[in-house]
């Protein structure tokens, strides 16, 4: 069982930036991060491996968000700069013990989920 606790959320304005945080207790498994708008389907937004090698990300956000892995406080950061309304949704964190990548039925354990939001 593995227990996913995000923070870091908020209101800010476009252009700002914000620290997401998912704090992963167990073993450590593969990481990704969703986010879903309202009326919107759940997306892929960055993933990274269990080691915190490899990560991967949407096009969407590429070149603007960052994630990587404290492994020894099993903790992901996903840092989100120059940020767009478009962005605000509800960020969720989830595990996986064969995937980083973007297809959501191969994560095994979620986060409740954290808010974002972009003001123009």
């Amino acid at each position: 069982q593995v227990h996913l606790v995000e923070s870091g959320g908020g209101l800010v304005q476009a252009g700002d930036s914000l620290r997401l945080s998912c704090v992963a207790s167990g073993r450590a498994y593969h990481v990704g991060w969703f986010r879903q708008a309202p009326d919107k389907e759940r997306e892929f937004v960055a993933g990274i491996t269990s080691t915190g090698s490899q990560p991967f990300y949407a096009d969407s956000v590429k070149g603007r968000y960052t994630i990587s892995r404290d492994t020894a406080k099993n903790t992901i950061f996903l840092q989100m700069d120059n940020l767009k309304p478009e962005d605000t949704a509800t960020y969720s964190c989830a595990a996986s013990k064969v995937t980083c990548k973007g297809n959501r039925r191969l994560y095994d354990y979620w986060g409740r989920g954290i808010q974002v939001t972009v003001s123009s």
